[in-house]
């Protein structure tokens, strides 16, 4: 083994992903429900379709307006 490696040309890995982090939310069953049944007609999961919603809500920075009356 050499004492010290040469990475000055190295590529990143392009198999990387960045990773998730699990955790727990409290959704109302019709909110579920209704993912759900867009998932099937896409056929993309559930899960992937909420994350992929909430991103898109950051990426265009939506702001949710709550006016209480």
């Amino acid at each position: 083994m050499k004492d010290e490696y040469d990475f000055s040309d190295s590529v990143q890995n392009p198999y990387f992903k960045k990773l998730k982090k699990q955790m727990t939310i409290r959704l109302e069953e019709e909110v579920v429900d209704y993912f759900k049944d867009l998932s099937e007609e896409v056929g993309i999961p559930y899960q992937s379709l909420i994350n992929l919603y909430l991103r898109d809500c950051m990426r265009s920075q939506k702001k949710l307006s709550l006016e209480w009356v």
